[in-house]
């Protein structure tokens, strides 16, 4: 069934009205009518199918059929990351991360980074389409763009992946389930002082590999080495 996304049911509801966004994509875009099928997520576990009572493309009312409230994981993925002068780039990861499987991402800005700014409503709507694309019932949570040190002081210890030359452990020897972000600098790395300050606040350093990897696939390659080692924590039957 088609899948879509509004974040302001709650389950219990007799009826709703999809956001218009989404309205004109089931109704004028698929050309749904009534008493076709859907499902429709809220971004917040609640996975709900039901039908079309009022195809109109401004306010598509939808009657509820079956209702599922699937479990967060306890066991997160949080990838803190600098973005890149190329948006398109960023958007890639975010899309392809979230489809992994992803549960947070912030925005670092770092003293090499070469874009301080970045459209964060565009992120949004990448997430919701690979959320939906993925068939996930959690939105990944998205923080605004903060400074490398404050960002430090609020999340004390976790991984780093730098450039620099020392010993670094691979993340299957050093990741933690809980609290415990993925630091992935910008293209021309962190700076001696921040990897500095993160090592002085509960930080290990990683390896990603034997190959110097561009920010996206680093934080890429980063997500996905988690997303296996909570596999191995927490199998499914």
């Amino acid at each position: 069934m088609p899948i879509f996304y509004e974040p302001s049911i709650t389950g219990k509801e007799t009826s709703f009205t999809l956001n218009a966004e989404e309205s004109a994509h089931a109704c004028r875009v698929l050309r749904m009518k009534e008493g076709d099928e859907l499902t429709v997520l809220n971004g917040r576990g609640l996975v709900l199918n039901g039908k079309i009572s009022d195809a109109s493309p401004k306010g598509c009312i939808i009657i509820p059929r079956e209702i599922e409230q699937q479990d967060l994981s306890p066991v997160s993925i949080h990838i803190a990351i600098a973005p890149t002068k190329n948006s398109d780039r960023m958007e890639w990861l975010f899309e392809k991360a979230t489809e992994i499987g992803i549960t947070e991402f912030t925005l670092l800005s770092c003293r090499n980074s070469e874009r301080k700014n970045i459209r964060e409503d565009r992120l949004e709507k990448i997430l919701i389409s690979a959320m939906k694309q993925s068939q996930r019932s959690y939105l990944p949570i998205l923080n605004p763009i903060i400074g490398f040190k404050e960002f430090i002081q609020n999340h004390p210890n976790g991984l780093i992946a730098h450039c620099e030359k020392t010993d670094k452990k691979t993340i299957e020897n050093a990741w933690s389930p809980i609290n415990c972000p993925i630091l992935i600098g910008p293209e021309g790395d962190f700076s001696t002082d921040e990897i500095q300050l993160a090592l002085t606040n509960g930080y290990t350093p990683i390896t990603l590999g034997e190959n110097r990897l561009r920010t996206e696939t680093a934080g890429l390659a980063a997500c996905m080495h988690a997303v296996l080692m909570r596999q191995k924590l927490s199998p499914k039957p």
